[in-house]
C-alpha cells in the first residue's frame, strides 16, 4: 500500500460533494467518496430545492442536468412588503436568459448525483461514518466506521462536504453561528389558480414568506417564529391555509390543500475560513445560510465547480499542495462573503417593523423597479453570484 491510499477523500456523497468528485473525472486524481447514508440514491426526501441559471449550467457542464428534467421553471419573480409601499417584479426576460431558476425535488437530484458517480469511476464507500481526522505535513488521515469495523486511509486533500459543521470542526476550522429566533414552515401547497411559473417573495416581520411554482403547485417556505412554528405545525390542513391566506394575501390566488408540512430552525452557521491544512469545507459545511433569495444551494455549487477547475489546473500531482489551496481560496473568497453578507442582511433588514426601516425597503423596491440596469445587476448578482 501506498504512503497516500487515494490522491483525494471527500466526506459526504450529496450533490456538492458529488459535483466535485464528477468535475475530476479524468484529470488522473484518484477520489474516495465517504457517504454516511447506506443508500443516498434512493432517498424519499420531499423537500424541494431552488437553483438558479447558473447553477443550470454548471450541472450541464458536468452532465447532470439532462438527468433532472423536467424540473419547473421560474420566469418571473415578484417580491414584495407586508404592511408598507415598494414593489418590484424580477423577469427572465428582462434577464435576456430563458429562466431566472428551477425547482426540483431534493431526492430526484441526489439520485442524478448517486447515478453520475457509478459511472464516474470514483470509489464510494457508503454507511461510512467518519469518526476522525489528522492532517500531516503532506496529507491527512481520515479514520472512519463501516459496518461496525473501524477503518482509515490517508490522502494529500481532504474535501468535507457532509452538510454539517461536525467534520470541519474536527479538522480544527473556526465555526461561527447566529441564532435569527426563526424556524422555517414548508410544504406543497396547491391554488385555486395556476402560477404562470411565477415566484413570490414577500417580506413581512416576523420574516420572509415564498412561493416557488413546482410542477402544478408552489413549494412553501414559511419564515416565523419557533412559538408561531408550533402553533401552524398543529393545526388541521384547513386552519393552516386559512393562516398562510391571511398571511399572504391573494396574489397567487386561494390556497386549496397542503402536503408535506415541516419545520425547521433557521441560522446562519459558516467557517471562518473554509481552507484548512490540507482540507477544504464547501457547501452548507462551509456556510449555512437563511433561505432567504435562496442563495445556500448555488452558492455552494459554484465552490465545488471553482474548487474542480482548481484541482484541474494546479492540483497535479499534489492537490492538497499550499499554491492549490490559496488560489481557490483567493477565487472564492469575493463570492463566498458577498454572499454570506447579503443573506444576512436581507434577514435583518426585511424581518422587522421598523417605520423608518419599512419606507427604506420601499424605496429600495422601488428602485429596482424604475431603474432597470439596476434590476439587472441586482439578477445577474443572484443568478451568477460575486465576482472578484
Amino acid at each position: 500500500m501506498s504512503k497516500h491510499d487515494y490522491d483525494i477523500v471527500i466526506v459526504g456523497g450529496g450533490p456538492i460533494g458529488a459535483a466535485v468528485a464528477i468535475a475530476l473525472q479524468g484529470s488522473g486524481l484518484t477520489v474516495l467518496v465517504l457517504e454516511a447514508r447506506a443508500d443516498a440514491g434512493n432517498s424519499n426526501d420531499a423537500r424541494t430545492l431552488a437553483m438558479s441559471y447558473g447553477s443550470r449550467l454548471i450541472l450541464e457542464r458536468l452532465g447532470i442536468w439532462s438527468l433532472i428534467e423536467p424540473v419547473t421553471p421560474i420566469e418571473s419573480i415578484h417580491v414584495s412588503q407586508r404592511g408598507g409601499f415598494g414593489r418590484t417584479l424580477l423577469s427572465a426576460q428582462e434577464a435576456d436568459l430563458p429562466a431566472l431558476g428551477y425547482v426540483v425535488r431534493y431526492a430526484r437530484l441526489q439520485q442524478a448525483f448517486s447515478k453520475a458517480l457509478e459511472s464516474a469511476r470514483t470509489t464510494m464507500m457508503t454507511g461510512a461514518e467518519v469518526t476522525g481526522m489528522e492532517s500531516t505535513a503532506d496529507g491527512v488521515a481520515v479514520g472512519f466506521r463501516r459496518q461496525e469495523a473501524s477503518q482509515s486511509v490517508a490522502a494529500r486533500l481532504l474535501i468535507i462536504a457532509d452538510g454539517g459543521a461536525s467534520a470541519g470542526l474536527r479538522a480544527g476550522a473556526t465555526v461561527k453561528t447566529r441564532e435569527y429566533g426563526q424556524d422555517a414552515v414548508v410544504g406543497l401547497v396547491a391554488t385555486s389558480q395556476p402560477h404562470g411559473r411565477r415566484a413570490y417573495e414577500r417580506f413581512t416581520p416576523d420574516g420572509p414568506i415564498a412561493l416557488l411554482p413546482f410542477e402544478n403547485r408552489y413549494a412553501l417556505v414559511w419564515t416565523a417564529t419557533p412559538e408561531t412554528a408550533d402553533r401552524l405545525m398543529e393545526l388541521a390542513a384547513t386552519g393552516f391555509l386559512e393562516k398562510l391566506q391571511q398571511h399572504f394575501g391573494d396574489r397567487a390566488g386561494r390556497f386549496v390543500s397542503i402536503e408535506a408540512r415541516a419545520r425547521f430552525p433557521l441560522m446562519l452557521r459558516y467557517a471562518a475560513d473554509p481552507v484548512l491544512p490540507r482540507a477544504i469545507m464547501l457547501g452548507n459545511a462551509a456556510q449555512a445560510l437563511h433561505p432567504i433569495a435562496g442563495q445556500g444551494f448555488n452558492l455552494g455549487l459554484r465552490d465545488a465547480w471553482e474548487l474542480g477547475e482548481t484541482l484541474l489546473r494546479h492540483g497535479t500531482p499534489d492537490p492538497g499542495c499550499d499554491e492549490c489551496l490559496s488560489n481557490y481560496r483567493a477565487m472564492r473568497r469575493p463570492d463566498r462573503l458577498r454572499g454570506i453578507a447579503l443573506t444576512h442582511s436581507l434577514v435583518k433588514i426585511f424581518s422587522n417593523d421598523f417605520a423608518p426601516l419599512r419606507a427604506t425597503r420601499g424605496a429600495a423596491l422601488s428602485l429596482l423597479e424604475l431603474v432597470p440596469p439596476v434590476k439587472r445587476a441586482f439578477m445577474q448578482r443572484m443568478i451568477f453570484g460575486a465576482s472578484r
